[in-house]
């Protein structure tokens, strides 16, 4: 079996990340123009009739280039509605729900599509704020929840493997050109190795993430192991990816004009959303010694 990408799917991601670097924040109806929306809703429901494994790659790269908007949560409900809707949309897991002040409607885990009114939380990271819904009361929604959760997880872990990519990216920037007694500092091992170690780390997360991915477009019975599995490790991948570049960019990596900060932020609140790496791994370790 050949992993690699298709032509056309190197091609989805060249042209993804042109576009999200030149427009970051980009709003939902021009990524809706370009057809990114309901991309593996069945063509005759109105979508794209591609694999969220085609999907999946739009998610790590709105998570490189730390897109902003209800994106994610809006492809991810897509799936479960009937035909696709020309709403953004968010989701509700635990009780919380992100991108509220940004969407129409919510999707709760009862299936029941709600309007998306409720209070705002104060939370770590201000490009994707967190609210509470002031009621959940809407209309049923045909379809089981669990697919969504496995979508969203999914999503999240590959969105943080585009965190650590970024991330990685920035502090091998700085240490080739920043120097220090007369060399560049990422000639000094203290330095290089703990970027040596998040390439490493950054593959690995890739690797379950697209599993993960594969795992959910082929309905596998094996889909929920791989999400908790990829759901963790990408997520504590990007926090330390993080951690490790802001430690080599030194006093500059602390700043509230570099965007690590933000990225950083964006790696807590995923290892955070819809359960920590702990409860992920409890997962994989029930199905491991069940």
């Amino acid at each position: 079996m050949d992993f690699a990408f298709t032509q056309e799917q190197e091609e989805l991601r060249r042209e993804a990340r042109a576009f999200l670097e030149a427009n970051p924040e980009a709003p939902l109806a021009e990524l809706r123009e370009l057809g990114w929306l309901g991309v593996s809703v069945p063509e005759e429901r109105g979508g794209g009739g591609l694999s969220f494994l085609d999907e999946a790659i739009l998610f790590e790269e709105a998570g490189r280039a730390l897109y902003s908007g209800p994106f994610l949560t809006t492809a991810v409900v897509l799936p479960a509605l009937p035909e696709v809707d020309e709403q953004a949309w968010s989701v509700e897991v635990d009780g919380f729900v992100p991108d509220l002040l940004h969407v129409d409607r919510v999707l709760t885990q009862g299936m029941r599509s709600v309007p998306a009114e409720g209070e705002m939380l104060a939370t770590m990271d201000e490009t994707r704020p967190l609210g509470r819904l002031t009621s959940s009361d809407g209309d049923a929604v045909e379809g089981e929840w669990e697919p969504v959760r496995l979508r969203l997880l999914a999503a999240l872990a590959l969105e943080a493997v585009g965190i650590a990519q970024r991330a990685l990216e920035l502090g091998i920037e700085y240490v080739s050109e920043r120097e220090q007694f007369g060399k560049k500092i990422g000639t000094y091992q203290a330095v290089s190795h703990p970027l040596a170690d998040t390439y490493v780390e950054t593959e690995l997360a890739r690797s379950l993430a697209y599993w993960a991915a594969w795992s959910v477009a082929e309905e596998d019975e094996g889909a929920a192991v791989a999400v908790a599995a990829a759901k963790a490790q990408c997520a504590e991948t990007a926090v330390t990816a993080c951690e490790r570049s802001i430690q080599v960019h030194g006093g500059i990596g602390f700043t509230w004009e570099h965007p690590l900060h933000r990225y950083y932020k964006r790696a807590q609140w995923l290892d955070a959303f819809g359960g920590h790496a702990a409860v992920q791994r409890a997962v994989v370790a029930a199905a491991l010694l069940d």
